[in-house]
């Protein structure tokens, strides 16, 4: 008999075991996201409402608590050989692909294989990977040009992509088109049938799913995932008043990125519980074009920094209270051990437009058209991109604002064409601060030019500074390193810095069990 009829034999007895009834209150959750779900692929996009929908439908091999140590989810262990340049991934017997198939190890093999294309974290494991392969249906083996400290932690890595685990019909796409179809092995089924984009998007529990007993602590993405809702709903609900009413009314539970307008409203009521997260607050980031003009020039780019107030930014997005937000920041987490001063020098002291206008004509801008590409519908990236414009006008570029649907921005903003064709000039977002809290899965900080996020900066002294920083000896040596990065950064300007947020998200009291960090939906419960 072959392991694989062994292991469909395995799934068949799991689907045999009794369904533990659920209480009536826990059948169905209903949850308002942060934006619409408009693509499906957690490893094409960066979009973190397709991370989060990610984590419903798929499972990774291991998971990372809130200090970053990594837990076995779908693995069982790793054991290393010759001096770690060996090392065999052994996946947990008995797990089953929502299409009745079950989990092997080629399948974990072709999905690392197209995360490692899109993946900061992973790219660099590619480079030290001399080979990946399945020994046999359970087990997978890297071996690698020099040990790689961090592999476990980018088997479990909550930075976008996420090295979620399809099955290999799936994974053999090519990691720059889109998966059309969400099979994993998650806690959740996505119920295609019942998608609507804009509208609703509809996930089960998936009897199939057995939790990890060897997880780790409940703690971000460690700790078994154990589900209590039979289904779970996404309603996409653009008007923000709309959905703080339905969660005050009770008509839903969850409301995941409330304005600052809303929250004073929800604070008011007993039955609705507003929490904050300023652990790994999200960084704001105003991402330049570097292929086309006028930003294809550093000199125009350094050149707006004098008329940039983080304040401003942060305001927009939070509200005046500076507990929800943090200016004096630069590009790495605030609070984290490589966040730094170095380089930001042009950021600080009294601001000036007069004099950012006379930088802009010393550098050579001539009028060229000035295309800000930025949403309406996710709390943010809308604030940052309104608080972007402004300052544009005021600055006097020739400002082309095209404000849409983020699930549009997140599309738009892949085009590599000049602006007569539809390009972009500029575009603002936020990042999760444990995505951005050293230089490994540092998206905008990459410097490799084609391979590099949206934009596209060609910096090899970046590169070469991320790299010193996998192999240095000590804390020490990493912070040197990301002093002279930060410095690097504020000089070539893959982006400017516009501060930090915390994550505010709402829900009803009722609801206990919530893991903190992101929209994460194993464990919860309701009272």
């Amino acid at each position: 008999m072959k392991r694989r009829d062994v292991l469909l034999g395995m799934g068949a007895a799991a689907l045999a075991r009794p369904a533990i009834a659920q209480p009536a209150q826990n059948r169905l959750l209903k949850f308002v996201p942060q934006a619409n779900l408009t693509s499906l692929d957690p490893i094409w996009t960066t979009a973190t409402v397709t991370r989060n929908h990610g984590y419903l439908v798929y499972d990774t091999l291991y998971g990372l608590d809130e200090e970053f140590r990594p837990h076995p989810q779908m693995a069982e262990g790793t054991a290393f050989e010759d001096g770690g340049r060996i090392a065999t991934v052994t996946i947990r017997p008995g797990q089953v692909f929502h299409d009745g198939e079950p989990v092997r190890a080629l399948d974990v093999v072709a999905s690392l294989q197209r995360w490692m294309r899109r993946s900061p974290i992973g790219q660099k494991l590619a480079e030290y990977t001399d080979s990946l392969e399945a020994l046999d249906d359970l087990r997978l083996r890297f071996r690698l040009k020099r040990p790689f400290p961090l592999l476990l932690n980018a088997l479990g890595s909550v930075a976008t992509p996420t090295p979620f685990i399809m099955p290999e019909r799936l994974a053999r796409t090519d990691p720059f088109q889109q998966v059309r179809e969400s099979i994993g092995s998650g806690p959740f089924r996505f119920v295609a049938s019942e998608f609507n984009s804009g509208s609703l998007a509809v996930y089960a529990r998936n009897d199939r799913y057995s939790p990890n007993p060897n997880a780790g602590p409940l703690s971000l993405t460690a700790g078994p995932k154990q589900v209590h809702f039979d289904r779970l709903e996404w309603h996409i609900i653009q008007d923000t008043a709309t959905s703080t009413a339905a969660l005050i009314q009770g008509e839903m539970d969850w409301f995941e990125q409330p304005t600052p307008e809303n929250q004073l409203l929800l604070r008011r009521n007993r039955n609705v519980v507003v929490e904050k997260l300023t652990k790994f607050m999200s960084l704001g980031v105003l991402r330049f074009n570097h292929l086309h003009p006028p930003f294809d020039n550093p000199a125009i780019r350094r050149a707006i920094l004098p008329a940039i107030n983080q304040a401003d930014f942060m305001i927009a997005a939070q509200g005046p209270d500076p507990e929800n937000w943090r200016a004096g920041v630069g590009v790495f987490t605030p609070d984290t051990p490589m966040a730094n001063d170095a380089g930001l020098a042009p950021l600080m002291g009294p601001r000036s437009i007069e004099r950012a206008r006379a930088l802009l004509r010393e550098a050579g801008y001539t009028n060229q058209p000035v295309r800000l590409l930025g949403p309406t519908d996710i709390l943010n990236p809308a604030a940052l991109t309104q608080v972007a414009a402004d300052l544009f006008r005021r600055l006097q570029l020739n400002l082309d604002l095209v404000l849409t649907d983020w699930g549009t921005v997140v599309q738009r903003r892949t085009s590599r064409e000049p602006l007569e064709r539809g390009g972009w000039s500029v575009t603002c977002t936020t990042f999760a601060g444990f995505e951005v809290m050293d230089p490994v899965s540092h998206f905008p900080l990459r410097g490799n030019g084609a391979g590099a996020w949206f934009g596209w900066p060609n910096i090899p002294r970046l590169e070469e500074l991320r790299s010193a920083w996998i192999d240095a000896p000590d804390l020490a040596a990493q912070q040197r390193i990301a002093r002279e990065m930060q410095e690097v950064a504020m000089a070539e300007l893959p982006f400017v810095p516009v501060g930090a947020v915390a994550s505010i998200t709402a829900l009803r009291r009722n609801l206990t069990g919530r893991i903190p960090g992101f929209a994460q939906f194993w464990n919860i419960r309701r009272a």
